[in-house]
């Protein structure tokens, strides 16, 4: 099953896959017109009520399929206020074939008449609440009448992320839904078909430029709304939690903070002024630092831990009890994977180990893709926490859902790459679930690193990916 604002991410993976969201329509009418076939009888009457977006332009398939009907087609709303193009052509080609077309610009001259069936195609699975109009007045017009209502992907008024039905929904007789199941589909009085429509399975494996779209940003946000991240690490080392904070940053988050040791808390503030550092005693993390920082930890929406930490026994110590104390969204990066698998904790953990670490903490791993995203995904299952394991293909699982990342290249080797993944994952795991900031951070930063390969060549340092970084996240298509 998906809900709708899947269905758009899937339907985008499709197309940056190379099957065009025009095919997909063209296969999406197809299937409509096979149900009318099924339905009505060569000769009935078929009257097409159709809105101006993608679900419209599915019918608008539909009806070239329909000759040997008596067909009508209504449009809801004026030609050039169709929203897509793929539709807007789709209308054009009906107009240029003279099929009986209408347009209806105000609910009270709406005339349905009395077909034998009417294909509801009026709003589609990105719609929510209830029904405006003209598509109320269209609605109780099908809702009354004795006509069989067959409607596409799902009946108008079904909210197809929560499964809600308007109180003044359509009351489909069928529903001709494409790829998968929809929420709510299964609580209809009615029988659905779901139709393959061509889509491949790649754009639900695949992690694709659809996946971006699972990124939104309300413009009347405040600060902090859209994550606080914490960063604990550094000691041994200084860059890589300085590269994980500006990482968070740049991948979107609000506020980023650094919990590192006073003792090098100052070379980690001259990376950038944009950090904010809360530092403590010492040179390296210990279990007496727990307490605070435990603290510190649960006022944030995401913990990035293990950046520059080092494998002191002590640090590792200090790492499983802030980690058994959490009950937040935690990535663990680095030396800190090493206690995971010993470890009960509440929280919900995005490890980001390479294969060698994988198999430090336990796992398996293997040369073939497809084998290491079989033992990835078992072992995700066997810890309960989600994996990003990091290659020439990321293997992302959750030990039921598994993604795969394809972006990146061999000049992302260099030391740094993972620490600026760490903190993207991060920022996102604020806003995302764990499985898709997992997956869509693995995405952006191979974009990224894809990018400044094309642009510079190899020999690429970490903190040239930083300032790609919303380039590829936060404009739609950038990762093309």
């Amino acid at each position: 099953m998906l809900t709708g604002s899947e269905m758009g991410v899937v339907d985008e993976n499709a197309e940056a896959l190379g099957v065009p969201r025009k095919q997909l329509m063209e296969s999406s009418g197809h299937a409509v017109a096979r149900a009318v076939r099924r339905l009505a009888d060569p000769g009935d009457s078929v009257t097409i009520v159709a809105g101006r977006g993608n679900n419209g332009g599915d019918a608008l398939v539909t009806a070239r399929f329909l000759d040997d009907f008596d067909l009508r087609v209504l449009l809801l709303g004026r030609p050039e206020t169709i929203t897509t193009d793929i539709s807007r052509e789709n209308w054009d080609a009906l107009q240029r074939a003279e099929y009986p077309t209408e347009t209806v610009t105000d609910s009270a001259a709406l005339d349905l008449g009395d077909p034998a069936l009417v294909v509801d195609a009026m709003l589609g699975t990105g719609i929510a609440g209830d029904l405006r109009e003209p598509e109320a007045t269209a609605a109780a017009a099908m809702n009354a009448g004795d006509a069989t209502v067959l409607s596409v992907d799902v009946p108008s008024g079904l909210d197809a992320g929560t499964g809600r039905l308007a109180e003044n929904a359509v009351r489909a007789d069928h529903v001709v839904t494409f790829h998968d199941t929809k929420p709510g589909l299964p609580n209809l009085d009615a029988p659905v078909t779901v139709a393959d429509i061509g889509i491949p399975d790649a754009a639900e494996l695949f992690v694709e430029r659809g996946d971006l779209s699972r990124l939104d940003r309300d413009p009347a946000s405040h600060k902090g709304d859209n994550g606080e991240v914490l960063v604990v690490g550094g000691g041994p080392y200084t860059g890589a939690p300085a590269l994980s904070a500006q990482a968070a940053l740049r991948g979107g988050a609000d506020l980023v903070r650094v919990a590192c040791p006073a003792a090098v808390a100052r070379e980690i503030q001259g990376y950038s002024e944009n950090l904010i550092l809360r530092p403590y005693d010492g040179d390296r993390l210990a279990p007496a630092h727990v307490d605070r920082l435990a603290d510190l930890a649960a006022s944030h929406d995401a913990l990035v831990l293990g950046p520059g930490l080092g494998d002191a026994d002590a640090t590792l110590d200090a790492v499983a009890d802030m980690l058994s104390r959490f009950d937040g969204t935690a990535v663990v990066d680095a030396d800190a994977l090493s206690v995971v698998p010993e470890i009960e904790t509440d929280a919900d953990l995005v490890c980001t180990p390479h294969q060698g670490e994988l198999v430090g903490m336990g796992g398996e791993t293997d040369e073939d893709w497809r084998e290491r995203m079989a033992l990835v995904e078992s072992f995700a299952a066997e810890i309960g926490q989600t994996l990003l394991v990091k290659g020439p293909y990321d293997i992302v699982s959750d030990g039921e859902q598994t993604r795969v990342g394809r972006t990146g290249n061999p000049g992302m080797t260099v030391g740094g790459t993972g620490d600026v993944l760490a903190g993207v994952t991060g920022a996102l795991a604020c806003v995302q679930t764990p499985l898709d900031a997992a997956a869509i951070a693995a995405y952006a930063v191979g974009s990224v690193g894809d990018r400044v390969v094309e642009d510079r060549g190899y020999g690429l340092v970490a903190t040239d990916l930083l300032d790609e970084i919303p380039r590829v996240l936060w404009r739609r298509g950038a990762g093309e």
